[in-house]
């Protein structure tokens, strides 16, 4: 049997992406526009962004924001 690598960078995007479903679905079910209120939160650092509903707010805060654009930019760069 080969030794098996853990990849952390790996598991930290596939987390933030998670997350970030969750909460896109969370503010969807408020009415707002999760690209908005992402974006603010994001920016601003202010957590009243995001919704408390299905624990999003939390949720968000559980990441580190810096961690947050780094996954969005890796991915919108491999998009290219």
């Amino acid at each position: 049997m080969d030794t098996q690598f853990y990849d952390l960078e790996e598991f930290d995007e596939a987390q933030v992406r998670d997350v970030l479903n969750e909460v896109k679905v969370a503010l969807n079910e408020r009415g707002y526009n999760p690209v908005n209120q992402i974006v603010g939160y994001l920016m601003s650092g202010d957590p009243g962004y995001i919704s408390s509903h299905r624990e999003a707010r939390s949720k968000m805060k559980s990441l580190e924001r810096s961690k947050i654009l780094e996954t969005l930019l890796k991915y919108f760069m491999e998009q290219e």
